[in-house]
């Protein structure tokens, strides 16, 4: 149509061009446009004819001023858009409406389209150093975003930059770890794509395979990219195709069919009429352009009779192949001729559904934009009315800077361009929802406004059908999530999403889902069984409430009871000749020493503490030095006595009970000399062991100086040890007189267990190393008060005959 000022046009009427061999003899025809028609795209450019009417029409926007339009289709060709891209610059007249009398009055002022990004970049490539402004409704590559290369280009449509965000963030929020990839191998898909991977690369996704196609590639080619997304485990496939590239796709995967796939669309084919045919993608869900309302613009497209089609070539294809008849009788002989009782109205096609309309509002923008870019250039505000003159011969370059700076609202959606020529971005969620008559619908659930603060661009509101009408999120991870208590050890020459599941090591836990690394307990705490929280390590020492405390407590108290009992039997009967002949004075100060013996036993029992480290070792050591003493000088006064007994002797003179007195005490202060300097200059203390067991504390007193146990523990041993000697020399003294023997036995038996004592000390663990201790006191302690006493108290008590001095007196 001609006009004052004229706005090129350029969709996908066809998807396809014509081969043609050329033979280099006669010069090449024009490319022409063959394959299936797209009646969406001529939806696209019916809307761009139906705002430049509106604005003709209007008295606000370009009053008295006529625009115009040049149409043209560009085959969703790059080579074609080339050509048309020379004819916009040209000025050249081309064929619309074939047979109608269009006549150019003026240059190109603006160019709306191209519908994909391909065709868009090569056109922005020859009209751009010219400073022609091009607007595409539909061409979403991130490149076109470079204003070095594509200084005139804008659009109206968000970048793929925002897409692949958006649909990154799509992935991760439903959890989706292992995904398919297909694109176009056009520059839509190829930047699109590779803007998607690096999106969900840095949100630790992996990608299953990454495979390109194009709807003119050899049939094998598409099968190996279906039969790829056949064969994978991935269950989500997110797909940067066109419209036109996603149906041959799905026309293969058709032909074979496979389990159910979870498709992730981008605006490019999820809102595509055409393509809701194939029900088993039902439950598909993609970022949609957002959708709006043009008023007037149904009317428009619907009003269409037969005898207006007929002068349009394009309109007759697309009305030929929508009723599936012929308006020429000799046309093709194959369709019945056309009747004139078709009715638009009632078809069901891209081309008449309005009730979702996205791109083709994109459309409407782009050409209220360069209306608005060439008002602000032309008219001006005076006394109250606006006026515009039509004889300025406008530049490129005036409605190219005006382009800059539009910003306007139409039918409530706002139109503005940021500095690379971009809106601002704002998607809806589209999900294919099945609906009760079998047929899919689409369904906005939520929207995408990347103006929104960082976090908050994405909302769903209403439920999601997935695949196969679930209700329930598809999973689709290369490996389940690690619980608490493992961790991931990738699976060699995989991705990372692929890994094992190794529970953590002993002493280590991991408290969060697919962690990496375990890591320690502190020193104090040790994993629970599920190895995913520290709790403290259970505290272990020798308690009163154990059963093994209960008995070595019991038997201590009935040692001391015992030797307590033998003290009350010798002082009753002190005046009988076995009490006086076995030196009652010595025999008392034992049987004390014994009974402390058996008291300190209990020490070891109970909590450590500073004191009780401290008394428990020292009691010990200066108690059983104290026993000792005892039974050595009983030794003495034994082997003095019969040797007093020989003539010229006076032995005894010198081993009378003062002197016994003496050697008790001098034996033991030297016991509690070597305490004192042991407890001054490293005393025992308590400590918290956390070597022995790894998973348990044990409270136990450490020495503190190891050589002042030993050197307590070995002067026990040597006085034992010599009392030892001379009860051996002493044994074959009479036996009536003599306690020689049982001094033997019971330091025999005391030798025994203190030897066998070390090293059970040394390899038993924990509390038992207390219990060994303990043990062994009471069973030197016992061994000593029933070899030395417990003869003596039978005679006492049972035969009283023998415990007279007659008897004592008389020689065996």
């Amino acid at each position: 149509m001609d006009g004052d000022f004229v706005i090129g046009g350029t969709f996908f009427i066809h998807f396809k061009v014509q081969t043609v061999l050329n033979n280099y003899i006669t010069k090449p025809e024009p490319a022409r446009c063959t394959g299936s028609f797209n009646a969406r795209d001529l939806r696209f450019s019916r809307t761009m004819i139906f705002a430049i009417k509106e604005i003709n029409n209007s008295t606000e926007l370009l009053p008295d001023i006529k625009l115009g339009y040049q149409i043209y289709d560009t085959c969703a060709s790059g080579l074609v858009a080339a050509h048309v891209a020379f004819q916009l610059s040209n000025g050249q007249d081309p064929v619309f409406y074939k047979g109608s009398s269009c006549s150019q009055m003026g240059m190109v002022t603006a160019v709306v389209g191209d519908s994909g990004s391909t065709s868009s970049i090569s056109m922005a490539r020859i009209i751009g150093p010219f400073n022609i402004p091009q607007v595409s409704h539909f061409a979403t590559c991130a490149c076109l975003s470079d204003k070095q290369q594509y200084p005139t280009f804008f659009r109206t449509i968000p970048s793929d930059q925002f897409q692949a965000d958006a649909l990154a963030k799509l992935v991760k929020h439903y959890g989706w770890t292992w995904i398919g990839a297909v694109r176009s191998d056009s520059d839509y898909g190829n930047y699109g794509m590779a803007s998607f991977l690096d999106a969900v690369q840095k949100e630790g996704i992996c990608v299953e395979y990454s495979e390109s196609f194009f709807r003119t590639d050899p049939r094998s080619k598409i099968k190996k990219v279906a039969d790829v997304i056949r064969r994978s485990t991935a269950l989500v496939v997110v797909a940067f195709v066109a419209a036109g590239d996603m149906i041959i796709l799905l026309q293969e995967l058709a032909l074979e069919p496979t389990a159910p796939r979870q498709w992730i669309g981008t605006e490019g084919w999820i809102t595509d009429p055409l393509l809701m045919s194939f029900s088993f993608c039902a439950g598909a869900i993609g970022f949609g352009i957002q959708r709006s309302v043009i008023p007037g613009l149904k009317d428009f497209l619907l009003d269409l009779s037969p005898t207006e089609v007929a002068t349009s070539s394009v309109l007759t294809e697309f009305w030929e192949d929508a009723f599936n008849c012929s308006l020429t009788k000799n046309a093709d002989p194959e369709k019945k001729v056309c009747d004139g009782n078709e009715n638009i109205k009632t078809l069901k096609s891209p081309y008449t559904e309005t009730s979702q309309l996205r791109a083709s509002n994109m459309v409407y923008k782009a050409v209220y934009a360069i209306a608005h870019a060439i008002h602000n250039t032309l008219c001006h505000k005076r006394n109250f009315t606006t006026q515009c003159d039509r004889n300025i011969r406008l530049e490129y370059k005036q409605v190219f800077t005006a382009l800059q700076k539009v910003n306007f609202t139409r039918n409530g959606y706002p139109v503005s361009f940021d500095a690379n020529g971009d809106p601002v971005a704002f998607y809806e969620l589209i999900n294919w929802q099945m609906s009760e008559s079998g047929d899919v619908e689409l369904i906005t659930v939520g929207n995408y406004d990347a103006s929104l603060p960082k976090g908050h661009e994405f909302q769903i509101k209403r439920n999601i059908f997935w695949v196969e009408g679930r209700t329930q999120v598809p999973v689709s991870v290369c490996s389940q999530s690690c619980p608490q208590g493992t961790r991931k050890v990738l699976q060699k020459g995989k991705p990372k999403c692929c890994y094992d599941c190794v529970p953590c090591p002993e002493g280590e836990i991991s408290n969060t889902t697919d962690s990496l690394d375990c890591f320690p307990c502190t020193n104090e705490f040790w994993p629970n069984t599920e190895r995913n929280a520290c709790f403290p390590k259970p505290v272990e020492f020798l308690s009163f409430d154990e059963v093994l405390s209960i008995i070595l407590a019991a038997l201590s108290v009935t040692g001391a009871c015992l030797a307590i009992t033998t003290t009350v039997i010798f002082f009753c009967h002190r005046t009988t000749p076995i009490v006086k002949a076995n030196n009652s004075e010595l025999s008392f100060m034992l049987l004390f020493s014994l009974t402390l013996c058996f008291l300190c036993s209990v020490t070891f029992i109970g909590v450590p503490s500073e004191w009780s480290c401290m008394l428990r070792h020292t009691a010990f050591g200066i108690t059983f030095v104290l026993c000792i003493s005892c039974v050595l000088g009983k030794t003495v006064v034994v082997l003095m006595a019969f040797k007093a007994t020989l003539p010229g002797s006076n032995a005894m003179k010198w081993f009378g009970p003062p002197q016994q007195r003496m050697t008790v005490v001098f034996f033991t202060f030297i016991q509690v000399l070597i305490c004192t300097i042991w407890l001054v200059l490293s005393p025992p203390f308590p400590m918290k062991n956390l070597t022995t067991y790894k998973e348990k504390i044990i409270l136990e007193c450490a020495l503190g100086s190891a050589v002042g146990f030993w050197a307590v523990l070995g002067y026990i041993g040597l006085l034992a040890v010599f009392c030892f000697v001379l009860a051996v020399l002493a044994r074959k003294l009479p036996d009536n007189f003599n306690e020689a023997k049982m001094i033997t036995f019971s330091m025999l038996i005391f030798c025994a267990v203190w030897i066998t004592f070390i090293p059970a000390y040394v390899s038993s663990p924990g509390k038992f190393t207390v219990a060994v201790e303990i043990f062994a006191i009471l069973a030197s302690s016992f061994g000593l008060i029933l070899c030395i006493f417990a003869p003596k108290c039978f005679i006492i008590l049972f035969q009283p005959e023998k415990n007279t001095k007659k008897y004592l007196m008389n020689k065996i």
